[in-house]
């Protein structure tokens, strides 16, 4: 039997060599060895339903034997030359990709992360507008870079103490906790319409674009109400800005469609996406039109963006994708996880807001007078860590309980994860 170091040795590794700027879940957490489809194994052997595929990454599943085959068999045969060089791997997922996005979507840069992505996407809206003001969400993130971390409205990630100037924030579509305390529907968008009056009161008055998740991941799967998302596109419109749609976190079938976008009516000018495209393989991507796009004419490569292995592990994803019909998947198990939710958040007034699309859906926890319960869902993760379940959690107050987990999880998987929750909320951990 393979021999680990254990948790403790990993942590005092961690200590000793990696920045401390890594944070983990658990007060007591495991070290994952092996995973199989939606489940994860540590090295004692415990088996684990993972409901959090390494936040959306793992779409569907670990070493899932289809995309792992064709991963070793391109492997074995070429691995890299760099994007400079030609090889169809990226050029026919690049094809793939102006298929499967919405509207006029066609031609892709590829890089490595979703911070890449996102980044190359400004650039190209800046480009394009010849302009470099933007806009972004409060409570969205974007990113590690200097301009992609300053796009970030969440405290806790903005590290840098100099973030990048010219960029205006607006207030968020957050209906559970309206930052301009209105009510839907009788607000009518206030927090879209606000946008206008950023751009005409905080910019130059032509910047270059918005860029917003289509639900806010860390923000604590924040869903934008009906009509948002066109309102906002046509405030843009007016401006000649762009709308940049961060798909990283949301992307590849995880809302019973397969970008977010789509369940608002909105085609982006320019959309990025990551994570679930490598299902754990690192490769990233943004894509535009073709008037867009071809504006970017001045030398541009990224050494591993493309390469063949994870360009076949992208192919590979959209196959199994459609070969599962994972969006349909999506939609079902989504349907059965939040109903199952609403009818815990009857019996548990900790349970404040249940929301979200497909299998990407949070709640949040809080006390009788809506404060977070952040202590509550710190007991709450670790007491299902330890009956063998991995939910996440995210919010600006790190108090939603996220369920985001690979889209092959079956009904009964659904049901096992809402009897444990039942149970660790039945000891005491609700208000």
């Amino acid at each position: 039997m393979e021999k680990y170091i254990g948790a403790q040795g990993v942590l005092e590794k961690k200590k000793n060599y990696i920045m401390p700027c890594l944070g983990h879940f658990y007060a007591n957490p495991p070290e994952f060895v092996r995973g199989r489809m939606q489940f994860l194994f540590d090295d004692t052997g415990k088996k684990y339903l993972d409901m959090y595929a390494g936040v959306s990454v793992i779409n569907c599943g670990h070493c899932n034997p289809f995309i792992t085959r064709r991963i070793v068999e391109q492997i074995q045969k070429l691995q890299h030359v760099c994007n400079i060089y030609l090889t169809e791997h990226f050029v026919n997922l690049a094809e793939r990709l102006a298929e499967v996005t919405p509207g006029n979507l066609q031609k892709s840069f590829f890089c490595s992360t979703g911070t890449e992505a996102n980044e190359g996407a400004l650039l190209l809206a800046t480009i394009y507008t010849n302009s470099s003001e933007f806009i972004a969400l409060q409570n969205g993130l974007h990113g590690r870079t200097k301009l992609t971390m300053s796009l970030t409205g969440i405290g806790m990630w903005r590290t840098d103490p100099n973030p990048v100037g010219g960029i205006s924030f607006a207030p968020n579509p957050y209906c559970y906790r309206c930052p301009l305390g209105k009510k839907f529907p009788e607000c009518d968008l206030e927090c879209a319409n606000k946008i206008e009056t950023i751009i005409q009161t905080a910019t130059s008055g032509r910047p270059a674009a918005m860029i917003a998740e289509p639900i806010q991941g860390n923000a604590g799967i924040v869903v934008p109400p009906p009509g948002y998302f066109k309102r906002v596109k046509e405030i843009l419109e007016k401006y000649g800005a762009l709308l940049i749609i961060d798909e990283v976190q949301t992307g590849f079938a995880r809302t019973g469609k397969m970008f977010a976008i789509e369940n608002f009516g909105v085609v982006p000018d320019i959309m990025s996406m990551a994570k679930a495209l490598g299902n754990g393989q690192p490769i990233s991507a943004f894509i535009s039109t073709a008037e867009i796009a071809d504006y970017y004419i001045r030398p541009g490569a990224s050494t591993l963006g493309g390469n063949p292995v994870s360009s076949t592990a992208g192919l590979a994803v959209l196959d199994y994708i459609a070969s599962k019909n994972l969006m349909r998947n999506a939609f079902e198990r989504g349907k059965q996880l939040k109903n199952g939710l609403l009818a815990l958040q009857k019996k548990y007034p900790i349970i404040g807001d249940v929301r979200g699309i497909g299998l990407m859906i949070g709640a949040e926890l809080v006390h009788a007078d809506k404060s977070p319960a952040v202590r509550e869902t710190d007991a709450i993760i670790e007491a299902l860590k330890d009956l063998g379940f991995i939910v996440g959690k995210n919010g600006v107050g790190r108090n939603v309980l996220a369920f985001q987990p690979p889209l092959i999880i079956t009904a009964q998987d659904v049901d096992d994860t809402l009897n444990a929750l039942n149970l660790v909320l039945a000891k005491g951990y609700a208000n």
